[in-house]
């Protein structure tokens, strides 16, 4: 069996009833015991409330689940060690019957296996400040490139270089698109500053792109920055400050790879005194409404074809 998928999701997939994916990474490296439980059901209530099926991925003795249970995503958020899973890993981790928490490259894989189209998440991998020396780059951005998954996110994760995962994404031909923005979100804070080609003024417009993509047979995904909601925005100025020092610190310690976004995120969360963690928990409400009301958009549009 390569995955296990839940009666839940099988049965909406089946009758074209929406469905959105979630990812694990945020649950077992990107908050504390009990607030990534707590935030992960959280974010899987307000998707139902939306008039979608959630389907939380995560990676358990091995094998992917598509729709993990409230009792499995308790025990992912309580488990130590769960190994963050990438492109490269997952044969690995599968091999080894290993637990696994997915990142935006692992969801987006188990979601198009699975045959859901639209995921949302937090914030995306990108280049890394520095990449012109260390070639850091995540592989989100190739799975961006590559996989048939729209994913809703609030921008790129501010720890990153912006401009140049902007012009990463140009040059894989991936549509960057902003919901009700012309700027590309900064996670954190809501505008970067960055313009994007293209402002898209309602659900039905992303989702009408979606298909099109589609019906055109091209591949790859598309990105959609759905900023951070003004009320939890973040100065720019002061997060950068605290991703500097962040970043100084992490070189003196010789973390780098798949252990800097969480070592940065804790640094961040720590100088802000929670404010960042509040910020990113809310920006993930935010991107569950969006991201449900795309999906049944899209479901819609399907129905029709």
């Amino acid at each position: 069996m390569l995955y296990r998928i839940s009666k839940e999701v099988e049965e909406a997939l089946k009758n074209n009833k929406p469905v959105v994916a979630l990812e694990s990474t945020i649950i077992s490296h990107g908050m504390p015991y009990p607030k990534n439980v707590e935030t992960a059901l959280n974010v899987e209530r307000i998707i139902r409330e939306n008039g979608c099926v959630p389907a939380t991925i995560g990676i358990i003795e091995g094998i992917p689940v598509i729709g993990m249970s409230n009792d499995e995503i308790e025990l992912f958020g309580k488990t130590k060690g769960i190994l963050k899973v990438s492109r490269r890993d997952l044969p690995v981790v599968m091999a080894k019957k290993l637990w696994g928490a997915t990142t935006v490259a692992t969801t987006m894989i188990c979601a198009s296996l699975a045959g859901i189209e639209v995921f949302v998440t937090g914030g995306i991998g990108g280049v890394h400040k520095g990449a012109q020396e260390t070639f850091d780059i995540s592989a989100d951005l190739q799975e961006l490139a590559n996989t048939n998954v729209t994913v809703v996110c609030a921008g790129a994760k501010a720890i990153l270089d912006l401009p140049l995962t902007l012009e990463y994404l140009e040059t894989l031909g991936v549509p960057v698109l902003g919901y009700k923005s012309e700027n590309l979100g900064a996670f954190y804070s809501k505008d970067s500053g960055l313009k994007l080609d293209y402002k898209m003024d309602s659900c039905k417009e992303i989702a009408q792109t979606i298909f099109y993509k589609r019906a055109l047979g091209l591949k790859g995904g598309l990105l959609i920055s759905n900023p951070i909601p003004d009320k939890y925005s973040l100065p720019n100025d002061k997060i950068n400050k605290f991703i500097d020092e962040a970043l100084l610190d992490a070189k003196s310690q010789g973390i780098k790879g798949k252990d800097i976004t969480p070592f940065l995120l804790k640094h961040i969360a720590d100088h802000t005194k929670g404010e960042s963690l509040d910020a990113n928990i809310q920006l993930v409400y935010n991107n569950a409404i969006i991201g449900s009301q795309i999906a049944k958009e899209y479901a819609s549009l399907v129905d029709k074809k």
